[in-house]
């Protein structure tokens, strides 16, 4: 895997101090992270109802306010609040023998799937999973390129039936914001609404 991803990951507050090993699986599933991660595109979902709640905190001291705030959306929970997580597991549905063999019989044959992924074998790991569509991410365990991989969507409903090619890992890797681009989308936000009710 390129240094660059693991230095991106860290810069979102993963942990890849094990993120050590010869294949992806081995360096990916080494990856840590002790919260959820935000795209570049988030609404602010939950922001309005976190300000009512503490607004007597950000008239007294805006700096403790934002520090809890980033100590909220960045904890370890699964509140719906349009977020993205880090997952780790395979999926090997073309794999006689593996957990998940046959899982996808009667939804979608092989040779559909390789008309959108590229790779020897159609083994993947998920690497995030969404609250929105589409819900889950994978890379291709043998894509022709593994030190950066294709990242490649499909959603629960229509489960790898539809399935987008979103680019490298590395580029899919820029759409998450750092706790700094986050905090400042959340100051905008609450700005913003404080102004439109004044």
């Amino acid at each position: 895997m390129k240094q660059q991803i693991l230095d991106k990951i860290e810069k979102l507050g993963g942990n890849i101090q094990r993120a050590n090993g010869a294949t992806l699986p081995e360096i990916w599933q080494g990856i840590t992270f002790s919260h959820p991660l935000w795209t570049k595109d988030w609404e602010g979902y939950g922001l309005d109802k976190f300000y009512e709640e503490h607004q007597a905190l950000y008239t007294t001291s805006q700096d403790t306010f934002y520090d809890n705030l980033l100590a909220h959306y960045f904890s370890d929970h699964e509140i719906p609040y349009g977020q993205d997580f880090f997952r780790s597991w395979l999926f090997t549905p073309f794999k006689v023998g593996s957990h998940d063999d046959g899982e996808l019989d009667g939804l979608v044959e092989e040779e559909e799937i390789r008309e959108v992924v590229k790779g020897a074998e159609l083994d993947f790991m998920c690497i995030f999973s969404s609250y929105g569509f589409p819900d889950h991410y994978f890379v291709c365990l043998t894509d022709p390129n593994p030190e950066n991989p294709i990242v490649y969507s499909t959603d629960h409903e229509v489960y790898f039936q539809e399935i987008d090619n979103r680019g490298t890992l590395e580029d899919f890797l820029e759409r998450y914001m750092t706790k700094d681009e986050f905090l400042q989308v959340a100051k905008k936000h609450i700005e913003s609404s404080l102004s439109s009710l004044s």
